[in-house]
């Protein structure tokens, strides 16, 4: 059933996709990814270029499956998070996959990549954005609907973008991002017509993740109306709308009332000490000491299904397991009513 091309363009098993997630992923959540059967991506941002290269070498010292490296394009108050180092890491690397999120890649970058043999995706918000990455050369699109967690641009939810961007790509590979947690909507996302799934906040709560003890426990808690659009956290990324978990900020900004004029907690960024300031958009980690009321908490509207903390070869098992059945079940309920018909 999952032998497509989307699975053959990367020699994988399964059309899961885990989303890169910068400061909350790590070397050991990629390679579980990757180990289960899909595609474990990592994500720097703006750390040093050595820190990626090294970041390569954990995960290959953790799997021999096929994994990706997800670069942001933006300037940051860290400096821009991809720069063409980084993009000589990955080709000096012989990483098998880069993908581009945010803003298009440079078409040196891209072209680049993919003299070196590198896969090339890129992310989209809108069928727009989705034609320039193909025009790019991008080999698969990331379509990542307003359901999404952490930072997010579409203005559609899945349901009207995703079709939309299947049609328009024709024969180009989709990945639907935004919402999906668990097999029902990796499901939905399948009969839409994409060719596989992209999963963020529920790989967030998973063992191999770094995200703060305190953090997990509140996306495990959390139901689907507990998160938020908001543009309030982020000097280290000014105006950039994020999916996040309703707390204390996000109460505050809807009153109109002034952030905190002082910092809200002590966390290791990129491997340096960081005081995080009001409104930080820097997710709290194991390393994080503060108030989980004053911090950013990236969550997809999917939220509501992720309900425990597991190891994310598990998760990725159990939906696709899921999806599998859900899809047979929706088949065998149509094929039934064709019979009565």
């Amino acid at each position: 059933m999952w032998d497509t091309k989307f699975t053959r363009q990367l020699g994988i098993n399964l059309p899961f996709v885990g989303a890169g997630m910068a400061i909350v992923g790590s070397p050991a959540l990629t390679a579980a990814v990757s180990n289960a059967g899909g595609i474990g991506l990592f994500c720097l941002g703006p750390g040093a270029p050595e820190m990626f290269a090294d970041d390569i070498d954990h995960i290959r010292r953790l799997c021999s499956a096929p994994f990706g490296v997800d670069f942001i394009v933006e300037e940051t108050a860290f400096g821009p998070a991809t720069t063409d180092a980084h993009i000589e890491i990955a080709i000096a690397k012989n990483v098998p996959l880069a993908v581009f999120f945010w803003n298009p890649p440079k078409e040196g970058w891209v072209s680049r990549l993919k003299r070196a043999g590198i896969k090339v995706w890129g992310t989209a918000f809108s069928v727009e954005s989705a034609r320039r990455m193909k025009e790019l050369g991008a080999d698969a699109v990331i379509v990542q609907s307003q359901e999404a967690g952490g930072h997010v641009k579409s203005s559609l939810g899945a349901m009207a973008l995703v079709p939309s961007v299947v049609d328009a790509l024709d024969q180009t590979p989709v990945i639907a991002a935004g919402g999906i947690a668990d097999g029902r909507t990796a499901a939905a996302a399948f009969m839409l017509g994409a060719q596989a799934v992209c999963v963020g906040t529920r790989l967030v709560a998973s063992t191999e993740s770094v995200a703060s003890a305190e953090y997990k426990r509140r996306l495990v808690r959390a139901h689907n109306e507990d998160t938020a659009l908001t543009t309030i956290f982020g000097p280290e990324w000014p105006n950039a709308p994020m999916r996040v978990l309703k707390n204390r900020a996000v109460a505050r900004a809807d009153r109109g009332a002034a952030p905190l004029s002082r910092p809200i907690g002590e966390t290791v960024v990129f491997g340096q000490p960081y005081r995080m300031p009001a409104n930080s958009a820097v997710l709290p980690t194991a390393q994080t000491q503060g108030d989980h009321e004053e911090m950013c908490l990236a969550a997809g509207a999917g939220v509501g299904a992720v309900r425990a903390i597991e190891p994310a070869g598990l998760i990725v098992e159990t939906m696709m397991q899921d999806a599998r059945a859900t899809i047979r079940g929706v088949l065998d309920v149509s094929q039934t009513k064709s019979l009565k018909t």
